[in-house]
């Protein structure tokens, strides 16, 4: 069933006050609660929910708020829950009317929403802070002519990656599938790969690194074994559990096969799309994550664009994409642009934008004008 519908002028109670009594309307919160349209969501979001059946969902403003305030006080999902039982501002961000001491969901429906309403749903989200923007006249629609792209390396939340540590998370996911699905193996290995592990780390700490590839290599044969075992078992058996193991059993076959030095290597399996992007920082010379486009407003730097770029493309590849989004979310589409050399055409000195003038691309006006 669709979203729930929360009332516009409940009726009163005797022994609750309610929110607009114990706050105060000129806070922050409270003034941007009334320049936000929140019935865009309800319009948007509700239609994801075909069937009339079941309960009703929970109310799209109680989601969008959420995720507003998580992204401006940097929280995680775990984080926002807890801290809006506590807090009488946030609760009427989200459109309650009384006080509540229990939470409003738990905090994996976040996620979950984020992966119903997908990218069309999160640019809704962020097109709703430029219009509160424009509509309070802190961002003027002059400022939107001129525009400052840059990309940078969106991180993921992975430890530094190891073979040794991806090929143990392969097999550990791998045995936890066999015995959901009833899926007899001949070994799991499980005491085996944790002394390897062990031998491993220690090894590398000492510098001892003959010895540690050879740990490695018999932990690699382990993990083989498992994953023929288990292709075995399918070959030929319930289609259903062939599909469930589908996708475990192609990244694990991603690490046994992969090298060193090879091209398209897998960093982390809860995250197949971390890449390993060197931005030529001193500090860091590699980062793992995937490449993140951005526009800033000129003057104000007000952001009006965020794109992300798998694959790790050329800066000056993802500048179309850039400015076309600016202009889906903005409704103006940038006369000028400035970026840093890393967007200079490879034969020329300049960018070259079809739709517009070509901008000289200059790492200082960046730097200056930022």
């Amino acid at each position: 069933m669709g979203p729930k519908q929360v009332e516009k002028k409940p009726q009163g109670e005797l022994f609750r006050s309610g929110l607009e009594n114990m706050i105060s309307l000129d806070h922050e919160l409270v003034k941007l609660s009334r320049l936000i349209d929140w019935d865009v969501f309800d319009e948007e979001w509700g239609k994801l929910f075909k069937s009339n059946r079941g309960a009703p969902a929970i109310p799209t403003r109680l989601i969008a708020g959420l995720h507003y305030l998580k992204h401006i006080y940097k929280l995680s999902d775990e984080e926002v829950v807890e801290r809006w039982v506590e807090n009488p501002y946030w609760q009427y961000f989200c459109g309650e009317e009384w006080f509540r001491h229990d939470f409003p969901l738990h905090p994996s429906s976040l996620s979950r929403w984020r992966k119903r309403i997908g990218k069309s749903g999160c640019e809704r989200l962020f097109q709703q802070t430029i219009d509160v923007a424009m509509r309070s006249e802190a961002l003027p629609q002059r400022e939107l002519r001129k525009v400052i792209v840059d990309t940078t390396v969106q991180e993921k939340n992975i430890t530094f990656p190891t073979d040794a540590k991806l090929l143990d998370t392969a097999r550990r996911r791998l045995v936890k599938l066999a015995n959901e699905h009833d899926l007899n193996l001949r070994q799991n290995y499980n005491w085996v790969s944790k002394r390897l592990l062990r031998q491993i780390s220690g090894y590398a700490h000492a510098k001892q690194f003959k010895r540690m590839r050879a740990a490695l290599k018999k932990l690699n044969t382990r993990v083989g074994r498992v994953v023929r075992d288990i292709e075995r078992q399918l070959e030929g058996g319930d289609e259903q559990i062939r599909e469930a193991f589908v996708h475990d059993l192609i990244l694990a076959r991603r690490v046994l096969n992969q090298k060193r030095s090879g091209k398209n290597k897998l960093y982390s399996l809860h995250a197949p799309e971390v890449e390993c992007i060197s931005k030529g920082k001193a500090h860091k010379r590699y980062e793992f994550g995937v490449k993140a486009s951005f526009a800033t407003t000129h003057r104000s730097g007000f952001v009006v664009g965020a794109l992300h770029c798998p694959s790790n493309p050329y800066d000056g590849h993802t500048l179309q994409s850039q400015l076309e989004q600016v202009d889906k979310l903005t409704g103006v589409m940038p006369s000028r642009c400035f970026a840093d050399k890393g967007y200079r055409d490879p034969v020329h000195s300049f960018v070259y934008l079809p739709f517009s003038s070509f901008i000289r691309s200059r790492s200082t006006d960046l730097r200056t004008q930022s």
